[in-house]
């Protein structure tokens, strides 16, 4: 059956086509070219909406262990925010750490159609599958987390050369059904279980003698060489630490023209200036990231409120174990492969740091100049939940409603942000960038995130609101592959979703090799540890991305 959605402002920057009225044709599953109105054609009336391609969450932690292990230490969080009554499913509830049904039904409540979880283990590959699955109304894919397994880190220091990492990364891509590598905190997972409690990007780390620069290196010729679309998913040295700022601008010139992609920059944001030696440097890195077209960003902003913080960086989250809110942690040691930390912590408008970490955010978005290369996220959870995106928009299109706000957060933190200065407000044209056209672009999604003859049917209708807040919380209609999954805001049928990966081809050597090491170190076949196609989506498989030439 053809679809044909009339009447509406379309905003597809993508294909050049900003604040138009013109028809949108769907037919099986998919946008079509312009045509005239054909007999039986179904008819959405779009008058008074915005027509926008589904939103694509770049940085969401909706599956694998440590959202588990969130949801485990934040029982009361369910409780707390149960799923609306008389629901069209039995989703389950929460909001900081939702259910993985109650993280479909929310995301495709608010328009978006695809998200990524950007820290996958591979020892817990498969069970984040299993999840994302699960996960009704939305596509999926998962970032595979290199840059401190003890694999890899052998063939840096024993000098073994770039092809032999390129074939390692390689395998480990289609082990794991992935689609982008992500690192975080380059060797200081690793050096903390040597009992470091530090490690900056030039500095030598205990054990493997590597230094962050090198492995980040290292990392971003392997993925560049081998096509992957995506950079690498930098979660950089030093998170959270006064003076980060500066690691974060040495990073960037660390990158030597490779592309790089900062990942939740508002916690690599940070100075030490004044009497509380906590300062905003997000003038100093946008300044950095404007003048470098290589290099693309997600905020990560800090939104007010509870929610729980969840990471690979155990580095990281055992410093900050003490200022767990409520007082509980889980910290976690996974062999050979990464480390999960999770701290629940509540962000407070009267909290000078959490006030201005809030307003870090804002002035990042505000002041870097290219929307292509900045991406709408909380990183959720740790920032806030992905649920608050709607109001956050409202902050970036709205100045009254910003400086308002900016009123009421702790008066000192007031005095060290310029956020009153910035006047900047979102048009709907850069607010399609940021949530759609631009995260398809970088992940190499050529049938997302536009709506171009070609595209898939992911079309969210948005009532045209001065209430910016108002409008992206509910959506008039949102289509997944040509279906109707959303009507004025409320879930009214479940979608199957599928999950994105690459699959860069490696020397056949590197199998053999890595069987050994299955077999001597890890003590699991490398035959299980690979998930095959037929274990994706109950045997749909992986939709490959195209890898770049």
């Amino acid at each position: 059956m053809r679809t044909r959605i009339t009447g509406g402002r379309v905003f597809d920057p993508a294909n050049g086509i900003i604040d138009e009225i013109r028809d949108v044709l769907v037919e099986d599953g998919r946008i079509i070219s312009a045509a005239p109105p054909a007999p039986g054609e179904e008819v959405v009336d779009a008058t008074g909406t915005v027509v926008f391609a589904g939103g694509i969450d770049l940085h969401s932690h909706i599956a694998g262990g440590k959202v588990n292990l969130g949801r485990l230490l934040m029982s009361e969080d369910r409780l707390l925010n149960p799923e609306p009554s008389g629901a069209f499913c039995g989703c389950g509830g929460g909001r900081a750490a939702p259910t993985t049904h109650m993280t479909g039904c929310r995301y495709s409540q608010m328009g978006y159609t695809t998200v990524f979880e950007p820290a996958v283990v591979g020892a817990n590959a498969r069970h984040a599958h299993l999840e994302m699955a699960d996960i009704p109304n939305i596509d999926t894919g998962g970032f595979l987390v290199l840059g401190n397994d003890d694999f890899l880190l052998r063939l840096i220091a024993d000098g073994e050369g770039q092809q032999a990492v390129n074939d390692y990364v390689a395998w480990m891509l289609k082990a794991t059904q992935c689609c982008a590598v992500k690192i975080v905190n380059p060797g200081g997972i690793n050096a903390f279980k040597f009992n470091g409690r530090a490690l900056d990007l030039d500095e030598a780390g205990p054990f493997y003698g590597l230094t962050p620069r090198r492995i980040l290196h290292t990392l971003q010729r392997a993925v560049t060489e081998l096509g992957v679309p995506h950079p690498i998913h930098l979660h950089g040295c030093n998170l959270g630490v006064p003076g980060n700022v500066r690691t974060t601008l040495d990073t960037i010139g660390a990158s030597e023209g490779f592309p790089l992609h900062l990942t939740h920059i508002q916690f690599h944001a940070y100075g030490t200036e004044g009497d509380r030696h906590f300062s905003s440097g997000a003038a100093e890195i946008a300044e950095a990231v404007n003048a470098h077209p290589h290099i693309s960003v997600d905020v990560g902003q800090v939104m007010f409120g509870q929610t729980v913080t969840a990471s690979a960086d155990l580095m990281s989250q055992y410093r900050n174990h003490t200022i767990a809110d409520p007082k509980k942690w889980i910290g976690m040691d996974i062999e050979m492969d990464a480390a999960c930390g999770v701290v629940p912590f509540r962000y407070r408008d009267t909290s000078f740091v959490n006030a201005l970490q809030w307003a870090i955010g804002l002035e990042l978005f505000l002041r870097i100049e290219d929307p292509w290369r900045v991406y709408l996220t909380t990183d959720h959870p740790n920032g806030g939940p992905f649920t608050s995106y709607p109001h956050l928009i409202r902050l970036l299109m709205d100045k009254p409603f910003r400086d308002d706000h900016l009123g009421r957060i702790h008066k000192a933190a007031r005095a060290h942000t310029r956020l009153a200065d910035l006047s900047r407000e979102y048009t709907l044209e850069e607010i399609a960038i940021v949530t759609r056209a631009a995260p398809a672009r970088t992940l190499g999604l050529r049938d997302r995130g536009h709506l171009g003859p070609g595209a898939r049917a992911d079309v969210v209708l948005y009532e045209d609101a001065a209430d910016r807040e108002a409008m992206f919380s509910a959506p008039r209609l949102v289509m997944k592959d040509g279906q109707v999954v959303v009507v004025n805001g409320e879930v009214v049928a479940l979608a199957e979703g599928r999950t994105y990966a690459v699959h860069p081809p490696s020397d056949p050597l590197m199998d053999r090799r890595l069987a050994r090491w299955f077999d001597e170190a890890v003590g699991l076949k490398s035959a299980h540890y690979r998930i095959a196609d037929s274990e994706i989506r109950d045997g749909q498989g992986p939709e490959l991305v195209e890898l770049a030439p």
